[in-house]
Order: C-alpha cells, then structure tokens, then sequence
C-alpha cells in the first residue's frame, strides 16, 4: 500500500499541530476538523483543509464519530488519525471509519477493547504473566461490596474510573469512613467524562513512582521505545515528565520492557501505546517491584520525550505502518541517547487547587532552546469547552543536568499575559530538591505543596517596575521635562485581594525613582523595560521576570468598591452545578461541602471559607454558571 496522500485528524489543540508538521514533511496532505469554538483555532490555520463539525460542546462536534467521518469522506481523504484524545481509544469509532471504506490510524478495534477497560485489561495482563497491583477488577458495583473489597485489600486504596483516563473518576481513601464519599464522586465523575460509572479498587502503593514504557507494534510484532518517567503529578495529572527514568538500571529497563512488549503482543497491537507500570519506589527500582497499571492505546501527551532520545518520529511511524508498512525498527535497532524533559503550561490557578482558568492570551511567547508544542498562539482565548494547555516545553541535553538546565532557562524565558497560568509553579518544581535529584515519586508535589503552590508575594522592586510601565511614558528627549520640579504621578495597583500604592518621581526620558511604602526604587529603562521585561495589556500589566506577576492598574475613582471576602463563595470558573449540598439557615462548619461545581470534564468541590450559617443559596443544581457568579452566601460574622 502506497503512503496517504490526505488524511483527517480527528483532534484538536497541540496535538492536531503536531501530527500536522509530520505529515506535511511526509508530503501528505492534512484537514483540520473545528467547533464554533476552534474557528481560528491554530490547528484549523496550519492544515491544508478543514471542516466545521458543530457547535462548542465536545459531545456536539469532537464526540460525533458521524460528523467527522462525513468530513472525511467530504474531503476525499484516505485515513483518520484520532490525535490522543476524544475518539482515539472508542473501538466503535475505529469500526465506523473502516465501515465508511477508511483507514484508522491506529490500534484495531479489537485492541482498543481488550484495554479499553482496566479492570479487563489487568485479568489479561495477569494471564499473560505481566505483574499487576493488587486489587478488586470485577463486575460488581455495588457500593457495600465494593467498601467490604476495600477493607479486604487495606487501607489506604485507590478508586479508579475503568473506563478513560486523565486523572478523572479517581480517588485515594486513607480510611474507611472516607470511602462512600470518595466512591460516589469517583463514580459520578466517571460517569459524566466516560459515560460509564463503573471502577475498580486497587492497593496504594506508599511511594509509588509512575513509569511507563512506549510501544509500537505493527499487529504481529512490537518494540519499545524505552521508559518515561510520569511521577511528578497533580490531581493524578502528569505536570513534568522525562526519560529516561532517573535511578533505571539495564536489568529493570530490559525486565519492563519485556513486559510492555508481551502486553502489545497479546492483543495484537498495532501503532503507538503506553503501557504504564506502577513502580514501588522505596528502595531504589527493582525487576520484581513494577506492576501493570493499564495500557493506553494511543499516543500519549508526553510523546516528545521518548522522540527526543531516540530520534525516532512516532507520527511518521504511525503513518507508516497504518499505510501497510511493517515495524520500521527492530528492538536492536534502538537506542537512549541523552535526557530529556516535557513541561505541561496549562492555564490554571495553582494556589487555587489547580482549578483551570479561561482568558484571552494578550501576550504569549517561548524561546528558540525548547521544543514548543502549542495549538494556541496571542490573542487566542483559552475557553472553558476544552483542556486548558497553553503548550508542551521539551527540553534536550546529553545528560539528565544538562537536559533540566536548559528546561530552567526554557521555562525562565517564556512569556504569558491575559490568564493565569502554572508557569511559576514549573517553574519551582523544576528547581525542587528532591527532584533535581531525581528522587521522585507520585507524591512530591503533595509534599511540597506549600512551597511549590504559594503565591508569588511581588516585592517592591516588583511594584516598582510595574508602576512605571503602567504609566506607559514615552522615550522622547523631553519626557519628564518640567520648569519648577520633577514630574511625580501616583499609581494603583491590585493583585489579588491587595492594592499597592507607588508614586513616581520621573527624573528624565529612562529614569525615574519610584516610592514604594518607605522604600524608594531607582529605575533605568533600557531596552525599552524598566530592569524586566513587562507589558500592559487591557488594563494589566504583567511582568515577565524571575516570576510572572500580573497587576491591575486602578482607576481610583474605583478604589472604593469592596471586593469579595469570606462571606461568600463565588464560581472559579464557568461550569455546571452538578449538587448543592446546602439550605438556607443550615450550619456548616469550615471546609463543609457546599456546591460541587463541573468544570472541563472535572468535578470541583466547593467548601466553605469558615464556621457560619448559610445566609443565601443562589445556584440550583444543573444551572450553568460563570466565573465570579455568587454561590452561596453566610450570614455575617457577629
């Protein structure tokens, strides 16, 4: 079979981009698939074609298998390629498109079944002699016998989703009296991403490290591509990953990869996959201290990382073999040369609890020494339909220091303005000593949370900076020129809950002293910044220094409108009320359950700010609502 010459990509976002750049170096044409979100989407303007597939909801566009093979078959192309998520591990969508007389650039129907669903995926595993955790995989959902398995496994446990990943429909319970909780909002979870409700209960492994191994297969033989070590993670979602794994030896590697190997072949596995291991991590790796977790029968998000050490394009190679090819490689072939690592920038609130944040990218920049994989570019806006990466920074070197140096200078230099981001976050977790030591496991960041999720405190200097760029002066030879004295102007800021006060005393064209409480800042602007780079954007401004800090610039005519405090509990986001847990008149305690607010496949539990009484319920469930909407009300502190 000849290679494509058009094929449709199935997916949206950086990896549409991604399999884009590929095939157009193949020669082979690519259509692009939008929403009424995606419209000017990057992906839509890097493809040689695309087609409107319907409105913003995924499960009115990118979910409907129907609409996306009628674009195919519109455009006359060949082959779908299903990206990394929606449809790429729906088995019934892999038969649709062979039925329409079309090529799916990936794993059989059959394979996406035999580990579509983890509870299966692992009785398969386990008679295939691959390793698996302990724990309960069966069919039985009902909630006491699933609390009695708990009990028989012991504490503490994880519930997870059987059916998709991504962290959702998951949950660790420490104790007993924690688990019916946990169990109906993993269950509910679960059931809203997946359509599916149904979990499995699995022993929690103390210091677990997450270790996967990539595979390709052609549907009668496989390699891997070596390991990725995914441990670094929040809300069991990967932040930071790299390979190789730190502390691998030659005996675990060949004994993981033989594993992952054995997996791919049992089921016939053809294209790229994943399969992850749940790595015991006390006492230093070990061939009988991994355990299977699931297989994920698609490319995975972290894919340039195993691309970067081993030199191998993995799109190029899914292409090949969907086009009739065999294995382009054999296992000797294959070899780790260097390190390297993948940071994920998402739009999101760190101190917030990770909560994905919207806004409009005013500003967005990345350096030249990173592999940058984005589908979004300035003045994009990041909406809440979709997954909030800004982009993947992939960094390379010849060794693991070198490599996380270069993700240090990568992160320090990239820019973004117009939504919060985890930029900071990366920022600290890269420079962790724990991890620049490469000692890793799922539960670093949890520890380390309080140092790694504060918030940026701006310092005077930072202030100062600010203010002067906030009062945008020009760079003409008489700015600052006056008969009887130095130009002075007052600035206020906000961030946050907090307003900052400077005065500025401008002293020429590129000096100015700027007082900041009893602190007085000397300036010099060179380079068009006054000592880092900043800008002002709608009626911000942002500085892009050690450490992004993002101000409001106050109309003081404004400063005395009060501003939301611990009588009231607003939206983050907008999402949809999914349960209201609260009545008018109702007592509540500190951190009690008010509203449970859905947001981007997610489920965001809302508590309350302190000891009250509830004054006002404003939200009812199943209504959407928008960020900074009112939720509930307390009756005033006495």
């Amino acid at each position: 079979m000849q290679m494509f010459e058009k094929i449709l990509i199935a997916n949206r976002g950086e990896i549409a981009c991604r399999v884009i750049k590929t095939a157009r170096e193949m020669g082979v044409r690519t259509v692009a698939v939008y929403s009424d979100a995606d419209a000017q989407a990057l992906h839509v303007i890097q493809a040689d074609e695309a087609v409107r597939i319907g409105p913003a909801p995924v499960a009115d566009s990118y979910l409907r298998g129907d609409l996306i093979i009628a674009a195919a078959l519109q455009s006359g192309a060949q082959a779908i390629h299903p990206g990394y998520g929606f449809l790429s591990e729906n088995p019934g969508f892999v038969e649709a498109v062979e039925a329409a007389g079309l090529v799916f650039i990936g794993p059989s129907a059959q394979a996406i079944r035999a580990m579509g669903l983890k509870d299966a995926a692992k009785a398969l595993m386990e008679k295939s002699g691959v390793p698996v955790v302990p724990g309960y995989h069966g069919a039985n959902q009902d909630a006491g016998f699933l609390a009695e398995r708990a009990a028989d496994i012991g504490y503490p446990v994880l519930i997870k989703a059987v059916a998709g990943g991504g962290g959702k429909g998951m949950r660790l319970v420490t104790q007993a009296s924690e688990f019916a909780e946990n169990l109906a909002s993993a269950q509910a979870e679960a059931r809203t991403a997946f359509g599916n409700a149904d979990v499995l209960i699995e022993k929690y492994i103390t210091a677990p490290r997450h270790i996967e191994v990539q595979v390709f297969g052609d549907g009668t033989d496989a390699v891997h591509l070596f390991e990725r070590d995914c441990s670094l993670q929040r809300r069991h979602q990967k932040v930071i990953e790299e390979a190789p794994a730190p502390g691998m030896t030659d005996a675990v590697r060949g004994a993981m990869g033989d594993a992952a190997v054995k997996a791919a072949k049992a089921i016939g596995y053809a294209g790229a996959g994943t399969v992850e291991f749940i790595v015991d991590g006390a006492d230093g790796l070990r061939t009988d201290g991994f355990w299977f977790m699931e297989m994920n029968t698609r490319l995975q998000v972290e894919h340039p990382v195993t691309e970067a050490i081993t030199g191998v394009d993995l799109v190029a190679w899914q292409l090949r073999v969907a086009a009739g090819e065999a294995l382009p490689a054999k296992q000797s072939d294959l070899s780790i040369t260097g390190h390297a690592f993948e940071a994920r920038l998402y739009a999101e609130d760190v101190p917030a609890g990770f909560l994905p944040a919207t806004g409009t990218l005013d500003h967005l920049w990345f350096p030249q020494n990173a592999r940058i994989d984005s589908g979004v570019q300035t003045g994009d806006e990041i909406s809440p339909w979709y997954d909030p990466m800004i982009a993947k920074v992939t960094t390379h070197g010849a060794d693991r220091a070198a490599a996380l140096q270069a993700l240090h200078a990568a992160l320090d230099a990239t820019q973004v303005a117009g939504t919060v981001t985890n930029l900071g976050f990366l920022r600290k977790l890269a420079r962790d000593r724990d991890f620049v030591a490469g000692i890793v496991d799922t539960g670093l960041i949890a520890r380390h949370s309080d140092a790694l999720c504060a918030r940026a405190i701006p310092s005077a200097f930072e202030i100062a900076i600010a203010a002067a760029t906030a009062a945008q002066l020009g760079d003409g030879p008489h700015i600052g020129f006056t008969l009887w004295g130095a130009l002075q102007r007052e600035i206020i800021l906000g961030q946050d809950e907090e307003t900052f006060t400077a005065k500025l005393c401008v002293l020429g064209p590129n000096r100015c002293d700027v007082l900041v409480g009893d602190e007085t800042i000397a300036l010099t602007r060179r380079g068009g910044h006054w000592g880092v780079p900043a800008i002002c954007h709608r009626g911000q401004v942002t500085l892009f220094g050690a450490q992004t800090q993002t101000f409001a610039v106050i109309d003081p005519a404004d400063r005395g409108q009060s501003m939301v405090g611990g009588d009231t509990v607003v939206a983050p986001m907008p999402g949809l009320i999914c349960d209201v847990a609260v009545a008018v008149g109702q007592a509540v305690l500190a951190g009690d359950r008010l509203v449970v607010l859905e947001a981007m496949k997610m489920e965001h539990v809302l508590r309350a700010p302190r000891d009250g009484v509830i004054r006002s319920v404003d939200v009812v469930k199943g209504a959407q609502v928008t960020a900074g909407a009112l939720m509930v009300g307390l009756e005033p502190e006495a």
